[in-house]
C-alpha cells in the first residue's frame, strides 16, 4: 500500500468516527452460519462499530479453531454454541435451525443479563433470526437485519424448484423485513430487494459492502510450489458447494488439459464445504487429479500466497438469480492482490470488477476455458487488469470506505422505534 493509498484511507476511517459516534451504544450481532472471526464480514463490522464506541457482543457456532464458548476479542465478547453436523434435508434443515435458534435465544438473554445492548443485528442465513429479536422488540430494543444472503434464490439454485419451502422461505424473508427497524443490504441488487420486495422505506436501508480490509489482504511471497511443477497456475477460493459451480470449473480443466493437451497448467482450489469429497471424485473421474490441487480450508497466509502465485483467478458461480444479485468476496479480494478475473456474466459481478475481469458465456466452460488461455497467453492485458481492480479497491471497495455507511445505518436505526 502507497502513502497516497494509505491516506485516502485514513481520511475515510476519520469520517466514520470523529468522536466516537457510537459511545454509550451497546449492540449484540447474531450470526449462524459461520464463527466469529472466521466470518470476516462479521468481524469487520464488529470492529468497527467497537472502534466508533460502541460495546459489542456477538453470538455464533462454534468451528474449526474457533471452539472457546467464551472469549473476549480486542474488548468484543464472543459467545459459541454447537449445532448439529451441516444439514442436507428437510428434516437436518429443521434440526439445526431449531438447534441454532435455542442457543441464540439462550445466549442473547445471558449477553442482556451480563452486558445489555440496545440493538440486536442479526446476520442471515436464515431468514429466522428476526425470531430471537422479537421478544427483545418488545421490551424497546431495535433490530438490524444485515441481509447476507437472498435464500430463496439460494433454495432455487440448489433444488431447482420453487415449492412449499420455497414459499415459506419467502415469508421468513418478508417478516424479517418487517422485524427490522433498519436493513445493511451488502450491494443495491439487495437494496432493491429490501426496498421492492420486503416493503422497506429506502431511507431505512443501507448498502455496506464487503470491502476487504487493506490491512489484513496483503500481497506474499509466490510459491512456485502450488504450479506443481507446470507453468501457470489458475487460483481459486471459497466454498467447495453444488452452487458454487466447482463442477463447471473442473470440465474448463479438463477441456484445457484433456481437448487442448495443455499441460502446462494447474489449478489450485482453496476452501471447504459440503461438495468438497464430491468434487475430490470427480477431479479423479475426469483424469485431473495431479492437475487440480484442493487444499481444504486454509489459513490467510497460505491462502494470500496461493493467490500472490495465481496468474489467474477465477470465479464459475453458475449464472441464476442468486448469483446474480449477489457480490461474492472472492472477486473483492482477487482485486485487492491485482490479479485479472474470469468469471461468468452477472450483474453483480460486473458491477465488482468491472474491466478487472473477462466475462465467459453464462454456464459455458468451453468458453470460461478459451477466457483463461486468452489471459494466460496476454501478460499486458493481465498486468492492466490487476492494476485496474487494485486500484478501484484502494480508491473505493475497500472496508474503510463502508465504516461511514456502517455507522451511518446505526445512527438511523436510533431514531427508528
Amino acid at each position: 500500500m502507497n502513502d497516497q493509498t494509505a491516506l485516502r484511507i485514513e481520511d475515510a476511517t476519520a469520517k466514520a468516527s470523529p468522536a466516537a459516534p457510537l459511545a454509550g451504544r451497546k449492540i449484540l450481532i447474531v450470526v449462524e452460519n459461520l464463527p466469529v472471526p472466521f466470518d470476516r464480514r462479521v468481524w469487520q463490522e464488529a470492529r468497527a462499530l467497537t472502534a466508533a464506541g460502541a460495546l459489542v457482543s456477538v453470538i455464533c457456532p462454534v468451528g474449526k479453531a474457533h471452539t472457546e464458548t467464551y472469549e473476549c476479542l480486542e474488548g468484543i465478547h464472543v459467545y459459541r454454541h454447537p449445532l448439529p453436523v451441516e444439514a442436507n434435508s428437510a428434516a437436518g434443515y429443521a434440526l439445526e435451525y431449531g438447534a441454532a435458534l435455542f442457543h441464540e435465544l439462550r445466549l442473547a438473554f445471558k449477553v442482556w443479563r451480563r452486558h445489555g445492548f440496545d440493538t440486536l443485528h442479526g446476520c442471515n442465513p436464515p431468514d429466522l433470526i428476526f425470531l430471537v429479536a422479537l421478544p427483545f422488540k418488545l421490551m424497546g430494543k431495535r433490530y438490524v437485519f444485515d441481509h447476507h444472503d437472498i435464500n430463496p434464490e439460494l433454495y432455487e439454485a440448489k433444488f431447482g424448484r420453487r415449492d412449499v419451502f420455497w414459499r415459506l422461505m419467502r415469508f421468513c424473508e418478508w417478516l424479517t423485513f418487517k422485524t427490522a427497524n433498519v436493513v445493511i443490504s451488502t450491494n443495491e441488487s439487495y437494496r432493491r430487494i429490501a426496498i421492492e420486495r420486503g416493503g422497506k422505506n429506502p431511507d431505512d436501508v443501507f448498502v455496506v459492502r464487503s470491502g476487504p480490509d487493506l490491512s489484513r489482504v496483503k500481497h506474499a511471497a509466490p510459491n512456485p510450489a502450488l504450479k506443481n511443477g507446470r507453468r501457470y497456475l489458475v487460483g481459486y477460493v471459497g466454498v467447495m458447494g453444488d452452487q458454487e459451480g466447482i463442477d463447471l470449473l473442473l470440465e474448463t480443466a479438463r477441456h484445457i488439459v484433456h481437448d487442448l493437451g495443455r499441460e502446462d497448467i494447474q489449478f489450485c482450489l482453496a476452501g471447504a464445504g459440503p461438495s468438497a469429497e464430491k468434487l475430490k471424485q470427480e477431479a479423479i473421474r475426469l483424469g485431473l487429479a495431479s492437475h487440480v490441487t484442493f487444499m481444504g480450508r486454509v489459513p490467510d497466509d497460505a491462502l494470500f500466497e496461493l493467490l500472490s502465485t495465481a496468474d489467474v483467478c477465477v470465479n464459475p458461480d453458475r449464472v441464476n438469480p442468486m448469483n446474480d444479485k449477489s457480490t461474492m468476496n472472492k472477486i473483492l479480494e482477487y482485486m485487492a492482490l491485482g490479479k485479472p478475473i474470469v468469471q461468468f456474466d452477472v450483474t453483480e459481478g460486473r458491477v465488482s470488477a468491472g474491466e478487472a475481469s473477462l466475462y465467459a458465456r453464462a454456464n459455458d466452460p468451453v468458453d470460461f476455458a478459451d477466457k483463461v488461455l486468452e489471459l494466460l497467453a496476454d501478460p499486458a492485458a493481465c498486468a492492466h487488469m490487476g492494476a485496474f481492480g487494485r486500484h478501484r479497491i484502494e480508491t473505493e471497495m475497500a472496508w474503510a470506505y463502508e465504516v461511514p455507511r456502517l455507522i451511518a445505518a446505526y445512527q438511523r436505526v436510533k431514531t427508528r422505534g
